[in-house]
């Protein structure tokens, strides 16, 4: 287990207050946590961040509103559509980047394909656990969510849903704060994902089907690597693999 980097905070375009860590020096890249995660849980407690900074690499990771350190508000007002792809937005004004790479797991590569969509400017892309549906249609999966939020408790042991509160348990998330995250879903096109023209690294687990097909993800876009690494959704990301590929297409 790798310890914990300072918090730091800032306020993002409605005044959330965001949380961010840090490991590592030299060239930025920015890494987003997926749904019920939080940065250390995602990137820093199975090695990820260690081993992407080792090759020269400032990692910053932030909370998404809702999870881990940053504010988790309930008030409906606080979760608009693209709200995560604004906080997204303002964490890279916050702290001036020009010249960065940007990925993310799960939400954290949809929120990636969002800030694409409305304006970010990153040199190089990663979309990891995430497939194609993942992005195009996100009320696929928002209602599987929406149910095991809503019924807490009475989910069948060993179901999905049973291993996902489970998983909420050891994050201390809050269920109706995560519960506003749903409405903040946005699709992005097939055509604007076409579009996106920067070397892109796509990785997913070889169980992985939660978000559709990462292999279709890669193939429509125009620069995608694309690297199976083990286990499945939830698993992977306890994986070396998934670490050691994002550290080597970065390092490459």
């Amino acid at each position: 287990m790798t310890d914990m980097p300072s918090t730091q905070f800032f306020s993002s375009f409605d005044g959330v207050r965001i949380a961010w860590r840090e490991m590592g020096e030299g060239r930025p890249v920015v890494l987003i946590h997926g749904y019920f995660s939080d940065a250390y849980t995602n990137w820093i407690r199975y090695g990820h961040a260690a081993a992407i900074a080792a090759e020269g690499y400032r990692v910053i990771m932030p909370d998404l509103r809702a999870h881990g350190e940053s504010d988790k508000p309930h008030d409906a007002a606080a979760y608009p559509r693209d709200a995560l792809t604004q906080d997204g937005h303002a964490l890279i004004a916050h702290l001036g980047l020009t010249d960065y790479d940007l990925g993310g797991y799960s939400l954290g590569a949809r929120t990636t394909s969002r800030m694409i969509a409305t304006g970010a400017t990153p040199t190089r892309l990663i979309f990891a656990g995430m497939g194609l549906e993942g992005l195009t249609d996100t009320d696929r999966r928002a209602g599987h969510f929406r149910h095991i939020l809503t019924h807490l408790g009475e989910h069948e042991r060993g179901s999905p849903e049973w291993l996902a509160e489970a998983f909420l348990k050891t994050t201390k998330g809050d269920p109706v704060a995560l519960l506003g995250i749903l409405d903040t879903f946005t699709d992005t096109p097939l055509a604007t994902i076409g579009a996106f023209a920067q070397p892109t690294l796509v990785v997913a687990g070889v169980e992985d089907h939660d978000n559709g097909s990462a292999a279709a993800l890669a193939d429509a876009l125009p620069d995608a690597r694309f690297v199976e690494v083990p286990g499945g959704h939830m698993s992977s990301v306890a994986k070396p693999e998934l670490g050691q590929a994002i550290a080597e297409f970065l390092a490459a």
